[in-house]
């Protein structure tokens, strides 16, 4: 499995808490897999045998990508996306909220989805198409 980003970089990170909590190696490990999951797969940059960018750009670039959603969870408070399932409504004392039960998964909770911060770090100027081409599909 390849983790972009240390805890070392989470804590330099702007927006990056220092120390870190205990659960960060574990989100580092969770976002980069989300990352290649959604977005990363579908990109074409080089890379080494353990299929890690071999450009210092792009893997920057995704260094900071990982640690921006690592710090979108700790500001939406719900790594999993288990806060968007289950409930349809819910009453304490003359608060009542409510929200569809059709949201079975968490997928479409925020903290599943690619934070902007993110994005932006894969969408940098400094991320030229000859280095890093983003949603690049090809067939063989």
């Amino acid at each position: 499995m390849r983790v972009y980003a240390t805890i070392s970089d989470f804590e330099a990170y702007p927006g990056g808490t220092s120390p870190a909590p205990s659960t960060t190696e574990a989100r580092l490990g969770q976002a980069s897999r989300m990352l290649d999951r959604l977005v990363l797969r579908y990109c074409v940059y080089d890379v080494d045998t353990d299929g890690a960018p071999t450009n210092t750009l792009v893997a920057e670039a995704f260094r900071d990508a990982v640690c921006a959603q690592v710090a979108w969870w700790e500001d939406v408070g719900d790594p999993s996306g288990a806060d968007a399932v289950g409930w349809g409504s819910v009453s304490i004392g003359s608060v009542n909220l409510g929200r569809s039960v059709t949201a079975v998964s968490g997928e479409d909770a925020s903290a599943r989805q690619i934070c902007p911060a993110a994005l932006d770090a894969l969408q940098s100027p400094d991320l030229t198409p000859e280095i890093f081409r983003m949603g690049a599909v090809t067939t063989c």
